[in-house]
């Protein structure tokens, strides 16, 4: 099975590498942020790893206040 888009490093990534880097495709091919973003989509789906949610960036965890914001 062929996909139509150019690999980031010219060939399609392991699994494990996959999973791991944000960009798999080579965003010169693109004209907008739009398609690079579904054609992105649609390389995890070939390969069979999860997709990037919205908020994978934000911390599940709760942050500690700063000494200077603590009350006393």
């Amino acid at each position: 099975m062929d996909f139509r888009y150019r690999w980031k490093n010219g060939r399609p990534p392991s699994r494990d590498e996959a999973a791991r880097q944000r960009y798999l495709l080579d965003e010169s091919q693109f004209e907008s942020e739009n398609d690079h973003k579904l054609a992105e989509e649609s390389a995890r789906k070939h390969l069979n790893i999860p997709l990037i949610t919205p908020d994978e960036e934000s911390s599940t965890l709760p942050h500690a206040a700063s000494p200077n914001e603590r009350k006393m």
